[in-house]
Order: structure tokens, then C-alpha cells, then sequence
């Protein structure tokens, strides 16, 4: 079995209470920390990746989030995804092979531009150009931004969320959907169902968020900001 076929088989068959959990390295350091403590793959966050570089998040160069990415591959030997935003404009061929070129597993795309969400019928014409140049090397997360940056109608996230798997998307990800809705969207959605986790305590834990229907449970840039917080405070104490 690769590294791909690993990948898509750890989100079959998830029990309620054991969704698979998807840490978001940053970088080569912080991916490796993550494999020692036991965790079998890796999602990376677009956020915490430009935070690394010193971007504002949305602004990272394709250039140096693809290198980030196959730097945080190179470091680790458990399949890695990559968050890579809305494609950075690349047609689907370049995308593609940019991704697998890094050593990816899998990507994210956004369904919104520049906080405005796409036609979802002309972006489930994009995915399915995406999925038919990756055939099946690649793990396509089709995240559904109708929370983000819509009006948070749970049907029409659910309806955009058909046109994506019908396109050859293997997991939808509805980002910033209430805990509440979870069960609704489960139902309404074929196939796996990823979900966003706080790390601040505020939010349910990933088996709860299993038990209300989560497949996969990732972090967005929760750790690297939570890591530059401890080092915050570090820094602090070392100049006092």
C-alpha cells in the first residue's frame, strides 16, 4: 500500500467515536514532533504554512507554499496533505503535478475568493478537471465555505457538497459549521465529512465532534498559533 492509498483507507470505516485526527504541521520541525507523538498522517493549514513565512494568510506565493509543503514531506514518512487555498489560479494539470511534485497526498480547495463564494457549478466543473488529471493519486478535500462566507444555510451547504462529490471530491469539508447542524450535514452528505476543531476548549472535543458526524477532524492553523503563543510567553519571561 503507498502513501495515498494509506491515506484514503484511514478514512474508511471510522467508528462515531474515532474520527481520524489530521494535525496541521507548519513546518519540517513541527511535522516531526507531531509523527514522534504517534499521529499517522498529517494535513498542513494554508494559515499556519504563511505565518511560517511571514505572510498574512490568503497571501502566500504559490512558489513558496508548494516548497513549504514538500519540505514538511521530505521531513516525515507518513502521508501528508496539502492545504493549497483555491489553487493559486493554476489550471488543474499544473496543480496536479505541483502537488505530487511536493510529495502530497491530497489537497484542500476552497470554494470562495477573496471571502465571495464561487459558483458552485462551475467550480464542481473545476474539480472534476482537478480529479480527472490526478486520478487516483491524490486525496481531493472539497471544503464548503457556505459558513464562512455565506449565509450558513445548512441545505445549501449540503447541496454544494453533492455537486463536489458528484465532481470526484472524496471528502467535503464544510468550514465553520455549528456543532449543532453536524448530524444534519452527516446526513445529507455522501462519503467522508470533515470538520474544523478548536484547540481553545470552547468547542467539542474531536470524539464529540466524531459523534455528531465528523470523519476527519483537522485544526486549520490552531497549532502554530498555539505554539506562537507558548513562545510568546517564553520570550517574555527571557527578557524580564
Amino acid at each position: 500500500m503507498n502513501k495515498v492509498e494509506l491515506f484514503r483507507s484511514l478514512h474508511q470505516r471510522r467508528l462515531p467515536d474515532d474520527p481520524l485526527v489530521l494535525p496541521g504541521p507548519w513546518d519540517a520541525a513541527s511535522a516531526r514532533v507531531l509523527v514522534e507523538a504517534g499521529f499517522t498522517a498529517l494535513a498542513t493549514p494554508s494559515a499556519g504554512v504563511a505565518a511560517s513565512l511571514g505572510y498574512e494568510d490568503g497571501a502566500t506565493p504559490a512558489d513558496e507554499m508548494f516548497a513549504a509543503v514538500a519540505r514538511i514531506v521530505r521531513a516525515v514518512d507518513v502521508p501528508v496533505s496539502a492545504d493549497v487555498e483555491g489553487g493559486y489560479g493554476l489550471a488543474p494539470k499544473e496543480l496536479v503535478e505541483r502537488l505530487l511534485e511536493a510529495g502530497a497526498v491530497g489537497c484542500n480547495l476552497e470554494d470562495s475568493n477573496g471571502g465571495v463564494l464561487k459558483d458552485p457549478r462551475l467550480h464542481a466543473d473545476w474539480l472534476a478537471e482537478v480529479r480527472a488529471e490526478a486520478a487516483d493519486l491524490l486525496f481531493v478535500n472539497a471544503r464548503v465555505d457556505t459558513f464562512l462566507h455565506g449565509d450558513g444555510n445548512p441545505e445549501r451547504a449540503i447541496e454544494r457538497a453533492a455537486l463536489y462529490v458528484a465532481a470526484g471530491a472524496d471528502c467535503v469539508y464544510p468550514i465553520a459549521a455549528p456543532a449543532g447542524v453536524l448530524p444534519l450535514l452527516r446526513s445529507g452528505i455522501q462519503g467522508p465529512v470533515n470538520v474544523f476543531a478548536r484547540l481553545d476548549g470552547k468547542g467539542p472535543s474531536p470524539t464529540e465532534l466524531g459523534e455528531l458526524g465528523a470523519t476527519r477532524i483537522t485544526f486549520g492553523p490552531g497549532l502554530q498559533r498555539w505554539a506562537a503563543l507558548a513562545l510568546q510567553g517564553m520570550a517574555g519571561e527571557l527578557k524580564r
